[in-house]
């Protein structure tokens, strides 16, 4: 059986796992974890290829633990009660060491999928180690979540894999007996997009494509033998990045011509429409903000449009955001506001509340003092009384300042008509 280099060289213990040493460093948690004993369930988020899988694996053996595994790609919530099931009729409720059930790309389960695992995760008859290359919070529903730990997994630097190379010729039982020499990295590195698997993967192609030794490795080889070359749009590679920085900073620019280009080699590369409808929605806030607040409405709605749309219909619904974004004023006065606001937080600490608009839910809180003197807006003209609001320390602090556009400027008129020169409006 012709077995894979990146399946050869797939690590058994911690002392062979390359990087994450912040969790499997001789100080990280999960050593720490296994140590105790003491295995909670967990969440693995990071870009694939990073060893999220064989982290689990490695979990298992060393804890001594059952170990089951589903790829969310085709288990549904027939296979989690099965496993379940079986851990009953196992005995495995009735030992410390209960199975390990690990989820690849947990993030593509649905809601209901997700609760399926509740009562188990909950009353421990398994411990749940779940793989996600998308952000836990907005994939894993919050009730799964609050019974896991959520640990990130870093990408592999340039170090890690240039080892993971030199492990390969040094250990591998078919590599280690031919000549080989590693002159270059540079171009195998850039096409592997940090993926470790896919970085052996493209090594054991290039070394097979050579029935006679010695093979040297070089930038110009790598490139003229590897005809294929997958980082056209490599979902976790530079290439990625640079097209969905391309796509945010044409709709910041006001192209929706060169927002939908980019869109469209996103999509045509197999990027995750939910993805992109997040990147959208932040960008509908951060760069265009009170400029067009409807701007937020469309983007969310986007969201929640493709989440049940799926692909491929789901492009002409990011297609018509993109271009109304793109086609949107723009303002980041918001973003700054915040950006700010939480610099003069780390900055002055915990400011003192005035006493006039503290909660006073008690007789005593009013007897000190807690919203004495306090003006209800609504019973004024206009719905506006002059009233101070910041802490002493902070009074007559701007921190938002709208932008130079029609709806901004209207918003700058009324609050100068309200506060005169207060906040320099």
């Amino acid at each position: 059986m012709n077995i894979p280099l990146a399946e050869r060289l797939r690590p058994k213990s911690l002392d062979d796992y390359l990087s994450q040493q912040h969790l499997v460093g001789t100080h990280g948690i999960l050593s720490q974890q296994l140590k105790s004993g003491v295995i909670p369930s967990m969440i693995f988020w990071g870009p694939p290829g990073i060893g999220k899988t064989t982290l689990a694996n490695i979990i298992a053996n060393e804890s001594e633990r059952p170990f089951y595994k589903l790829s969310a790609i085709n288990s549904g919530v027939k296979d989690i009660r099965e496993v379940i099931d079986r851990v009953k009729k196992s005995g495995g409720l009735f030992t410390s060491k209960n199975p390990i059930l690990f989820i690849d790309e947990i993030h593509r389960f649905s809601k209901s999928q997700q609760d399926s695992l509740l009562e188990a995760v909950e009353k421990g008859w398994i411990t749940l180690i779940g793989a996600t290359t998308e952000n836990p919070s907005f994939e894993v529903i919050s009730a799964l979540l609050s019974r896991c730990q959520v640990y990130t997994l870093n990408p592999f630097s340039k170090i890690d894999l240039e080892a993971l190379l030199q492990r390969a010729l040094q250990k591998d039982t078919l590599l280690s007996k031919r000549h080989i020499e590693l002159k270059e990295t540079d171009a195998l590195l850039r096409l592997s997009g940090g993926d470790a698997r896919k970085l052996l993967n493209i090594f054991e192609l290039l070394v097979n494509s050579f029935d006679d030794d010695p093979i040297v490795i070089t930038n110009d080889m790598v490139m003229q033998k590897v005809q294929d070359k997958t980082v056209r749009y490599d979902k976790t590679g530079d290439q990625h990045y640079d097209i969905v920085s391309a796509f945010i900073k044409s709709i910041r620019g006001s192209d929706p011509n060169a927002a939908v280009y980019y869109l469209a080699r996103m999509i045509e590369g197999g990027e995750d429409v939910k993805f992109i409808a997040r990147r959208l929605l932040i960008l509908a806030s951060e760069d265009i903000g009170n400029a067009n607040p409807t701007a937020l409405v469309i983007a969310n709605n986007t969201f929640q449009a493709v989440s049940v749309i799926g692909h491929p219909e789901s492009r002409i619904i990011l297609s018509q955001c993109a271009t109304y974004l793109a086609s949107s004023p723009k303002s980041n006065a918001s973003y700054n506001a915040i950006n700010k606001a939480q610099q003069l937080v780390k900055q002055t600490g915990d400011l003192s509340i005035p006493l006039s608009i503290r909660n006073s839910p008690t007789q005593l809180m009013k007897e000190l003092g807690y919203g004495e003197d306090y003006k209800y807006a609504h019973d004024y003209e206009n719905n506006f009384a002059e009233h101070e609001f910041m802490p002493e320390e902070l009074i007559n602090t701007t921190l938002y300042n709208p932008g130079n556009n029609s709806r901004e400027q209207a918003q700058r008129n009324y609050l100068k008509s309200l506060w005169k020169e207060k906040y320099g409006y």
